[in-house]
């Protein structure tokens, strides 16, 4: 029989750049230390972890765990790309909700190498040959550009030869972000930037610009999670539940290259986030804040539509109108989002978990939206996986 699952504390550390961070043993532990705190937890009572990083050595979770304390308890280390930190949550939730556990942490970390993202493993066949070899295949294909810059920015000029969307729509959901991340304190670009600045940053492929791709960024992020049993009877925060989740891998057609969009999983998040909203008896009209997966403004352009908070075609019109952000329909990235914040990849959905449980809370400050009791998360790899999951304040 399933049961209520809450999110008892969040914790996270502010993100920073390559080579100007602490090891990923003391980012780590920083979180945990951080969401036990929060949540009013002894490390003793958690029964078991999950905990995500895409670069590290195996067993790297239980490093960082241990400059908690030897406690014996089950640890499963997880990669899931770019959506490792909401797959850790995703298990996490599963033995909670299950029974199998009463408390569980998730954490994710990441300590990264400066640029743009490159493969570690050159003798064997890459995880994500798929997607590369349907960029090769396409119009422009450039060896030298970042592929994931190839990916995202074919899923850009697609949505903008469909539907005539304007470069500098991509570029005002850059102004977006850092004009949303001057309230964040953990975020790493929290100066604004003007539109013109966008658009005339380097290029780094099709329609991206420098400012236009989220910055090589290390940290830490975690969530106790915990039944709303276990929470009343200890006394902690039960105010936030985790009340749908998805995950979703790639699914038919999203290799046939006739769509740059389904290639970085399009279809992963729409079907994601049908699941979400039947299982909960909501729909997107009814989402006031929105954390989603901006690693390039093309992701989050075609995110609008994929999370239906806008119908197909008319990304452009939203983003114009301001209803993405306050004052208007929903606020997406309150924190600043990939973009501005940054992207740990294994810290990610986990620094979206904790900004939303703050915005439930009350307590996200300059970036509070009021009166907010629904939050969405959306959080994306390649590879692929895509997680969709559903907070509701309940007290």
């Amino acid at each position: 029989m399933e049961r209520t699952v809450v999110i008892s504390g969040v914790g996270m550390i502010p993100f920073g750049k390559p080579g100007k961070s602490p090891s990923y043993q003391e980012m780590g532990a920083s979180a945990a230390r951080a969401a036990l705190a929060d949540a009013g937890v002894a490390y003793e009572q958690v029964a078991q972890a999950y905990v995500g990083y895409v670069y590290g050595d195996s067993t790297s979770g239980q490093s960082a765990l241990y400059e908690l304390g030897l406690s014996g308890i089950p640890m499963v280390n997880v990669n899931n790309n770019c959506s490792t930190g909401s797959s850790a949550l995703w298990l996490a939730r599963q033995a909670v909700e299950s029974g199998a556990a009463e408390c569980v942490l998730a954490l994710g970390f990441e300590q990264m190498r400066p640029g743009a993202l490159v493969a570690v493993w050159d003798d064997r066949p890459s995880s994500t040959g798929r997607f590369e070899e349907v960029a090769a295949g396409r119009p422009g294909a450039d060896p030298k550009a970042p592929m994931a810059a190839q990916l995202f920015g074919g899923a850009g000029l697609a949505h903008m030869e469909r539907f005539g969307t304007k470069p500098e729509t991509l570029g005002r959901i850059s102004v977006k972000a850092r004009r949303h991340a001057a309230h964040n304190p953990y975020a790493v670009f929290r100066a604004p930037v003007t539109l013109e600045e966008v658009m005339g940053s380097p290029a780094v492929w099709g329609p991206l610009t420098r400012l236009q791709c989220c910055p090589p960024t290390c940290g830490a992020a975690a969530a106790v999670v915990c039944s709303a049993e276990f929470a009343r009877r200890h006394g902690l925060d039960a105010s936030v539940r985790l009340r749908a989740q998805s995950l979703v891998t790639d699914v038919p057609g999203a290799f046939d290259g006739t769509d740059m969009r389904k290639v970085v999983g399009y279809d992963m998040t729409a079907k994601a986030a049908a699941q979400v909203y039947e299982a909960a008896g909501v729909g997107p009209e009814d989402i006031p804040v929105v954390e989603l997966h901006d690693c390039f403004t093309a992701n989050e352009l075609i995110t609008y539509e994929g999370l239906g908070l806008t119908p197909e075609g008319t990304a452009e019109k939203f983003v114009l109108d301001g209803d993405n952000t306050y004052g208007g329909r929903v606020v997406t990235n309150p924190s600043g989002g990939l973009l501005s914040k940054g992207h740990p990849l294994g810290a990610t959905g986990l620094a979206q978990c904790a900004e939303l449980v703050w915005q439930l809370r009350g307590q996200a400050g300059g970036r509070q939206v009021e009166g907010a009791r629904l939050g969405l998360q959306h959080n994306l790899g390649l590879g692929g996986a895509c997680v969709v999951s559903l907070y509701e304040k309940v007290a």
